[in-house]
């Protein structure tokens, strides 16, 4: 058994384009380190009526829920960085998400994460740990449902935990193995996963002459303009047609067993739009990528059952289906059925991944897997298309944020540098500001080093306070912004959301 030892303590975003009165002060610098703050933005429509039906809260809970999750999350990013190789993952608990357990193997972080505003909790195994174990059960077990048809990592019990419809054979492989068996726990299970694609007529798009699956989040790749969606829908070449039936786009690349995600490539009857359905007649803007905690809300649209949500339950989940096994997806309750396959996860804002497969229904219940969408954009070098980028042609709306590049920042004529430790922040320029006098585009470019996560916020003074205007907020060092603004008074704030680093600073005006 693990030691275990437990610690508690205590514990819409509006852009408003106002007339400047006068220019905002700023007075000492501010590279300080403290708990990052971020500002909830109003719950896409759709989404607390989901929760209340699906996670049987009151709407006052759920909008608490959602509170708390963007109030923490912060909190867990720079956590995990500063525990590095100590750190044994981290989850919500409670019904409205109202506390944020972080687990460590050294007692000596207790007060850091106390501090942060988090619940410690001393675990034997750090996550890594405990992602190398699972690796070795997943080579150890045959690809047969029946012995082990799921297996995941469970930072909460700080196991790997494994679901068989036959524990003895499945431990005795495992043992024969020489797989720990103090951390690792074979649970009796029929679940028996299958991806969730269907041959029955309805909306979403359509794969040859029958076949449906559901879209998941718009991309683009270049020029390019598509989709990304689930590999077990259709292999590289098939083409695909609408909802309307009208001739949409083909299949560029398409990976199944082994993952579960491809992506298509659609003609120019086609727009990419930054919106999710939200099953009411409505849309979700999917604001970016950002991944959210185990525990955290997330909800599902599919083109069979519609809006439905849960919470994340496990990440690194590996799933033997009939078809073979698939690594690395996420857990989640939120029900799907057949046709539901490739659809869009989504946390508040956030695009999580593309529906994969599960088991049970949205009668009953159930459990789905989605295939997170970070993996699906860095395979196949994808953008994903959100509320502050603007796709190939049509033009340049406020707000557009450049996708990272891979080269030096040119062409910016100011220049400014600094260094951030995980979790600090710092203004630029210079802890100040600038004025523009015309409409136009402010361009910026940072540039970390490796194996950090950088982000870069473009704020916009309103007469009483700053506002985000622009984010780009990617898992790499390197971010850039490109926003058509009004007159007014700017700055950029740099934040480090894991991992230190000096960082440059390179901007242009209008």
């Amino acid at each position: 058994m693990s030691s275990r030892h437990v610690i508690t303590t205590g514990c819409v975003l509006a852009i408003t384009a106002l007339t400047l009165t006068a220019a905002p002060a700023v007075a000492q610098p501010r590279t300080a380190e403290f708990p990052v703050v971020v500002a909830a933005r109003k719950p896409p429509p759709g989404m607390l009526e989901a929760l209340q039906r699906d996670l049987g809260l009151t709407r006052e809970e759920a909008e608490t829920r959602l509170r708390n999750e963007a109030r923490l999350t912060p909190v867990e990013a720079k956590l995990r960085g500063q525990l590095g190789s100590r750190f044994g993952g981290a989850w919500f608990a409670g019904s409205i998400a109202q506390t944020l357990v972080v687990a460590t193997t050294s007692a000596a972080d207790i007060p850091v994460i106390v501090a942060a505003g988090a619940r410690a909790e001393i675990v034997t195994r750090s996550l890594a740990d405990l992602q190398a174990i699972k690796k070795h059960v997943d080579h150890a077990l045959p690809s047969r449902q029946e012995t082990g048809s799921v297996r995941y990592i469970d930072t909460k019990i700080n196991k790997v935990v494994v679901l068989s419809t036959a524990v003895t054979t499945t431990t005795n492989i495992l043992e024969n193995a020489g797989v720990d068996p103090v951390a690792v726990r074979v649970v009796s299970s029929d679940e028996r996963p299958r991806p969730l694609s269907d041959v029955v007529g309805g909306e979403a798009y359509y794969i040859g002459s029958s076949s449906r699956c559901s879209v998941g989040f718009s991309v683009t790749r270049g020029t390019q303009n598509g989709f990304v969606s689930a590999g077990h829908c259709g292999k590289a070449g098939a083409t695909t047609t609408g909802v309307n039936r009208a001739a949409q786009g083909v299949f560029q690349g398409s990976t199944f067993p082994g993952s579960d995600f491809a992506w298509v490539a659609v003609n120019a009857d086609w727009t990419p739009k930054p919106l999710v359905k939200n099953g009411s007649g409505g849309t979700v803007t999917v604001a970016g990528s950002r991944v959210a905690i185990e525990g955290a809300s997330v909800c599902r649209s599919g083109s069979t059952t519609g809006w439905h949500c849960g919470t994340i339950q496990q990440r690194d989940t590996s799933v033997t289906y009939p078809q073979g096994e698939v690594s690395e997806v996420t857990r989640t309750n939120v029900c799907a059925e057949p046709g539901d396959s490739g659809g869009s996860f989504i946390s508040i804002d956030q695009a999580q991944g593309v529906t994969s497969g599960g088991s049970g229904d949205c009668t009953s219940g159930g459990v789905t897997y989605f295939q997170p969408i970070g993996e699906i954009l860095t395979t196949y070098g994808l953008t994903l298309v959100t509320d502050s980028t603007t796709p190939p042609g049509t033009g340049t709306p406020p707000g557009a944020v450049t996708p990272p590049g891979t080269g030096t920042c040119t062409g910016y004529p100011q220049t400014v540098t600094g260094t951030l430790n995980s979790g600090q922040s710092a203004y630029q320029p210079n802890n100040r500001h600038y004025r523009s006098t015309v409409t136009g585009v402010h361009a910026s470019c940072l540039d970390a080093d490796d194996g950090v996560d950088f982000d870069l916020y473009l704020q916009k003074w309103n007469g009483r306070n700053w506002s985000v205007v622009a984010t780009s907020d990617s898992p790499r060092p390197d971010e850039k912004i490109s926003y058509t603004g009004t007159p007014g008074y700017y700055r950029y704030r740099v934040l480090s959301s894991n991992g230190s680093s000096p960082y440059t600073l390179k901007y242009k005006t209008p």
